[in-house]
């Protein structure tokens, strides 16, 4: 049951982060076809070295692909310390004291 409320959570907070996205392109969509309308158009300019600087989508893949990597090894490591901890967990283990 518990289960289910927090993957029925989690899917809703994903919807709402989903529409919002949705809502915030096609807001930025209309902005940029409205400037590019009343802005008259910029000759393009020869900037040195311009070729050397990475395109906005590959400084967003790299990101993502380091924040992936970043998140697997946390995860890793949540997995480790949750087997390293169980024997803490009532009823995992033996018990401490001893009886006499």
């Amino acid at each position: 049951m518990a289960n289910t409320v927090t993957q029925d959570m989690q899917d809703q907070f994903l919807s709402t982060v989903r529409r919002s996205q949705e809502m915030a392109l096609d807001a930025i969509k209309a902005m940029v076809g409205t400037i590019q309308n009343i802005t008259p158009k910029v000759p393009s300019v020869n900037v040195p070295f311009a070729d050397n600087l990475p395109k906005p989508q590959d400084v967003v893949a790299s990101g993502y692909d380091f924040a992936e990597q970043l998140l697997t090894s946390q995860r890793k490591f949540a997995d480790e310390f949750v087997k390293a901890t169980a024997a803490l967990l009532p009823g995992n283990g033996e018990s401490k004291t001893t009886s006499k």
